[in-house]
């Protein structure tokens, strides 16, 4: 079974950062295949990995924006630059 979307409430909130990381990569595997992933987080790292943010506050959407997603530990830099 293949969902087109899966809503995910906190799908990190209480793992420690290596099992976060790790049921985010799963999280994006399964997105390669087709299925969109709705992520609600408070997790400023979990969101820096996603390739769409929607902030809200008070209910109402603050900002929308495409993502330039990051992995665990990216300070952004490209290999070789200083």
């Amino acid at each position: 079974m293949q969902p087109a979307l899966v809503l995910a409430d906190e799908p990190t909130g209480n793992l420690d950062t290596q099992s976060a990381n790790s049921v985010f990569d799963l999280l994006r595997e399964i997105s390669s295949g087709g299925t969109t992933f709705l992520i609600v987080t408070h997790d400023p790292r979990l969101a820096a990995r996603c390739d769409r943010l929607i902030e809200l506050v008070d209910g109402r959407v603050q900002s929308d924006k495409a993502t330039v997603a990051t992995r665990p530990g990216d300070d952004g830099r490209q290999a070789g630059s200083t």
